[in-house]
């Protein structure tokens, strides 16, 4: 009902008259069933367009934090965030983030959609970065098919760093289902997760049209970080435009 009552009646009217929002490809989500959605990464607002565009709830991990804080304020994202379609994940340790793989395998098995970051963070420049396997786990443990989707304009509508969304048209793409059936029984082998998580971020590359960078999200952010607190030593100093050469040492 809540869920209802945001997309329909709160939030849904708004993002429609300042964002015009649009979306091509739905006739590649499956009206019912377990499918993941597997999406790039511009901005927060992608968790909000995406859901408001699909007519299926498309349910969204979501940060504990966003449900846990204290106060009045708290109470109010926490009602916010559950009303959106997002569900909490602690990502603090390893046995967290099985949970929260479990958590999205649980869901699909019931037949719900659910929408996937495979970069993990928001990009930090615009461009397209390495996948996280989990993304491949998830699919494989719970044998849905994965479906790409592009998202276009949610950086500007939403830039990082901004309090304040500004009027800006939003465009959705859905490119067709990945049918990784073939690898059943394989779920755990890291070759093989990592070859479902190159083709899926393949499938997002060329629906989206970004560059690939292939390093981590997250790994880059870091680097960025670094460069601009003149941590690093001059001759290992690197522009945004350099920053794939970073190497990249987290697993996947």
């Amino acid at each position: 009902m809540l869920y209802w009552l945001m997309k329909r009646v709160l939030l849904g009217p708004l993002l429609h008259v300042f964002f015009r929002p649009r979306i091509e490809g739905l006739e590649n989500i499956p009206a019912e069933g377990g499918a993941l959605l597997a999406s790039n990464h511009l901005a927060v607002s992608d968790s909000f367009f995406l859901p408001l565009m699909v007519p299926r709830r498309v349910t969204f991990p979501a940060k504990m934090e966003y449900f846990t804080a204290p106060g009045l304020k708290g109470r109010f994202k926490k009602w916010f965030f559950t009303g959106v379609g997002q569900i909490p994940i602690d990502r603090s340790s390893g046995s967290a983030a099985q949970a929260a793989l479990d958590t999205g395998v649980r869901l699909l098995r019931e037949g719900r959609l659910m929408g996937i970051y495979p970069e993990g963070t928001r990009s930090p420049d615009g461009r397209l970065y390495k996948g996280k396997t989990g993304v491949a786990r998830i699919a494989l443990e719970a044998r849905v098919p994965v479906i790409p989707v592009a998202m276009f304009g949610t950086d500007k509508a939403n830039p990082i760093g901004s309090k304040m969304w500004k009027p800006y048209p939003i465009r959705i793409k859905v490119g067709k289902p990945l049918d990784f059936s073939r690898y059943e029984g394989l779920s755990g082998d890291r070759f093989v997760e990592r070859s479902i998580t190159d083709e899926i971020m393949y499938a997002l590359m060329e629906l989206s049209g970004q560059e690939y960078v292939d390093i981590y999200a997250a790994k880059a952010k870091e680097a960025q970080a670094a460069d601009e607190q003149g941590a690093l030593p001059l001759r290992e100093r690197r522009s945004a435009r350099d920053i794939d050469r970073v190497p990249d040492t987290e697993a996947g």
